[in-house]
Parts: structure tokens; C-alpha cells; sequence
């Protein structure tokens, strides 16, 4: 059962990046996505590192990065007002 799931996720791998590379229209949404990505982590690694919020850190995992890049920069603030409200 192992074999036929790594077969099926090798396949769809394989013709996801297929589909990026023959559209162009994929690179720029990647390249969108990319940004996204590291001016969500660089936010919250900042806001961590600064100590705005003495006593909590936001952690860098895949919820607070996927919530940030929703959201952008200013879900840096959510996510730090959420960890304000709880903590």
C-alpha cells in the first residue's frame, strides 16, 4: 500500500512542476508567493527578535507563516494580538 501512495505522489509531483514550468503565468505567482512567504517569516522573526512583546514569541511554524502570508503584514499584527490576548 506504501508503494502505490509514493507512486501517486511521485506522479503528481512530477506534473505539478510540469504545469509551473511550461506557464508562465505560474512563475509569476510563484515568485509573488515566494515574497509573501519570506516577508512573513522576516516579520515575525523581527517582531520576535525586537522583544515588542516582552514575555511572548510567535513561533515560526506552518500555521503562523501560512496565516501571515494570507494575510500579509498585517497578520504579523493579528497573530501578535491573538498571542497578547492569550497570554
Amino acid at each position: 500500500m506504501k508503494w502505490i501512495w509514493l507512486s501517486m505522489l511521485s506522479l503528481s509531483s512530477i506534473l505539478l512542476v510540469i504545469t509551473l514550468v511550461r506557464s508562465r503565468m505560474s512563475w509569476s505567482w510563484f515568485s509573488r508567493f515566494a515574497l509573501h512567504l519570506t516577508a512573513a517569516a522576516v516579520g515575525i522573526y523581527l517582531l520576535n527578535g525586537t522583544g515588542l512583546l516582552p514575555g511572548s514569541e510567535i513561533p515560526l511554524n506552518p500555521a503562523t507563516i501560512s496565516t501571515a502570508v494570507v494575510l500579509g503584514l498585517p497578520g504579523v499584527a493579528v497573530l501578535a494580538g491573538i498571542q497578547a490576548i492569550i497570554l
